[in-house]
């Protein structure tokens, strides 16, 4: 089985984030988790633009495109294993969504792991209390997505929509680079 490298970026951080997880998680029922020890050489390897592309930008593109596109009626493609289309692959059609939702959801671990850069080289304000709502806000609303997706029902997937785009506008107003006038105008 191939796993795109995106896939394996998510897979890789986010069992380094599950490794560094400080104060003691609890399980379903309250009772303390032991604490993972870290990752021996984990280290934060893209910046927040390459998370952006690579991860969070493609998987919010399954929910959106399952607003309009029944995702259950797309073909498989001609070696799904090789589908550059998630919608299309071995894990395709309902099974895209939920698997982008959850990576929307999981993402926002990778967004508070320290060391990351911007793509000017300045820090990821980690530290902020507006950057660890705008996380929090990511991560609702990918699991809304996720449970739309479960639920294979569009009207649901068209609200998380909605609730994703403004987790995402929230964050990009305040912290997102915007061109000057002369830059849009080249």
């Amino acid at each position: 089985m191939r796993i795109g490298s995106a896939m394996v970026v998510v897979l890789t951080m986010a069992g380094a984030v599950a490794a560094q997880t400080k104060g003691g998680a609890q399980t379903k029922s309250g009772t303390p988790q032991a604490k993972a020890a870290p990752v021996a050489g984990s280290k934060v390897e893209a910046n927040l633009a390459q998370l952006m592309q690579g991860v969070l930008y493609p998987a919010s593109n399954i929910v959106f495109a399952a607003q309009s596109d029944d995702p259950a009626k797309y073909p498989p493609a001609k070696d799904p294993s090789l589908a550059t289309d998630l919608l299309a692959s071995s894990y395709g059609k309902w099974a895209a969504v939920e698997n982008s939702a959850l990576a929307l959801a999981e993402s926002a671990n990778l967004l508070t792991l320290p060391g990351r850069k911007c793509s000017n080289g300045a820090p990821v304000p980690t530290g902020n209390a507006d950057w660890s709502k705008f996380v929090q806000g990511l991560r609702d609303a990918g699991m809304k997505a996720y449970a739309a997706a479960q639920a294979k029902d569009m009207d649901k997937v068209l609200d998380a929509a909605d609730t994703m785009t403004t987790a995402c506008a929230n964050c990009h107003d305040k912290y997102r680079e915007k061109p000057t006038l002369a830059e849009r105008c080249k």
